[in-house]
């Protein structure tokens, strides 16, 4: 399984996100790949407003703020 965060520098809500995301997908057992969208026009312009995004597998989890125990849910399959 694959857990893909979108973020950047100096966003509360991604720091606030992260502090869920990371250790859920840790103990998940899932690669976790962390995107900064300041590092890709394409990603900024996706994602620009709508950050944290979280996606698992591919498809779009949660945008803005991250629950623990829907995000535990769908990493457990």
């Amino acid at each position: 399984m694959i857990v893909d965060l979108y973020e950047k520098p100096g966003c509360h809500l991604c720091e606030d996100a992260a502090a869920i995301v990371v250790p859920e997908a840790a103990a998940a057992g899932a690669e976790l790949r962390r995107h900064n969208i300041l590092d890709d026009p394409d990603l900024q312009r996706r994602y620009g407003e709508l950050i944290p995004v979280v996606v698992i597998d591919g498809e779009q989890h949660a945008t803005w703020f991250v629950d623990r125990d829907r995000l535990r849910g769908a990493l457990a399959g």
